[in-house]
């Protein structure tokens, strides 16, 4: 729809969906101030990084990785590109991507089956290890997955590391229900916090207008 902003965040509350449904990462808001009692209402939240829709910093993975500290939004705002994958698929590898074409520079954000469920399944659909290595020598800028998680039962966890690595950040907890596969521009704006492995981020699509630049094609492999 032209014109329409696509709000792409998972809503913030205590029944929201968490990976692996653990009670841990649920957020609690405590409002400790009431206008009955003070004539204000002021509350405090209680959020594990990693709730929600937010990116993932080195650190989160790698030993001695980069923190948040530095992180420059630059890397997750700009054209990006939704790729839908079919739902019969939930891992996603070099072989189901390279049927799309991918372009040096790109944001890429997998709309998947994930999109599609309010609460947390053992199935979700992940990005497979060969899937991040292909992205990464295309050089995909960032990618974002619908998932509470970007990877799902790999030991060591090889698709992170393959990303963070390359310096390629990851966004998870994306909602992208509502949103065709197309070009996009993408405003994710994670939280200013020092020194930590994750940032909570609100983010938000809109369709670029016709005939607008995008990144250079010419590097396409």
């Amino acid at each position: 729809m032209k014109g329409k902003y696509y709000d792409i965040s998972m809503e913030i509350a205590p029944d929201m969906a968490v990976y692996k449904n653990r009670e841990e990462l649920r957020p609690k808001i405590n409002t400790y101030l009431n206008h009955s009692a003070k004539g204000v209402q002021q509350s405090a939240a209680c959020l594990d990084l990693h709730t929600g829709t937010h990116i993932d910093m080195p650190l989160h993975i790698i030993a001695n990785g980069a923190d948040s500290t530095d992180f420059g939004v630059d890397s997750v705002c700009g054209p990006c590109r939704v790729i839908e994958i079919p739902d019969d698929i939930e891992k996603i590898t070099e072989e189901v991507l390279k049927t799309k074409r991918i372009w040096a520079g790109e944001i890429l954000l997998l709309k998947t089956k994930n999109s599609f469920s309010d609460g947390f399944s053992d199935d979700f659909a992940y990005l497979a290890a060969s899937g991040a290595v292909y992205l990464a020598g295309e050089g995909a800028r960032a990618v974002g997955t619908d998932g509470l998680g970007i990877e799902r039962a790999q030991e060591g966890h090889p698709t992170h590391k393959i990303l963070l690595g390359h310096g390629i950040p990851v966004i998870e907890g994306l909602r992208l229900a509502d949103v065709p596969e197309g070009d996009y521009e993408l405003l994710c704006l994670p939280l200013r916090i020092a020194g930590v492995e994750a940032l909570p981020a609100r983010a938000v699509l809109y369709p670029l207008k016709e005939n607008q630049p995008k990144y250079k094609k010419t590097t396409c492999r």
